[in-house]
């Protein structure tokens, strides 16, 4: 069965968390790669630079955020093609995001569009 979860990148490491894959565009600031325990990072699956800069996290632009990023997402199938299949081999995955709102951010909803995809 598979378990997806997200998680922030920042908070401690656990063994639980299975298959770690970053999906943010830009490097956790003040992280080293060490301490970050990250298995792959698919910058390539993160909203463009546009897209981020316009929602800058605010909650009123949550709906029409995930919207665009999902037309963004449909247009990058490779990029999905290869994160469901990791997600299916893995079977355990935790997608890691470095926003501090751990409600409205890119993984959050890169997990609702994959869920509707696995």
């Amino acid at each position: 069965m598979i378990e997806l979860k997200v998680k922030r990148v920042y908070d401690d490491y656990d063994e639980k968390d299975g298959y770690r894959i970053l999906v943010d565009r830009l490097w956790p600031r003040g992280l080293g790669k060490e301490k970050a325990k990250i298995d792959l990072w698919i910058r390539d699956i993160a909203p463009s630079n546009e897209l981020r800069k316009w929602f800058s996290h605010d909650p009123m632009k949550w709906e029409e955020f995930k919207k665009r990023y999902f037309e963004e997402l449909d247009k990058k199938p490779e990029v999905v093609g290869k994160l469901v299949k990791i997600i299916m081999e893995k079977q355990k995955v935790t997608l890691l995001f470095s926003a501090k709102d751990k409600i409205h951010n890119n993984c959050v909803a890169l997990k609702e569009y994959l869920l509707k995809r696995i």
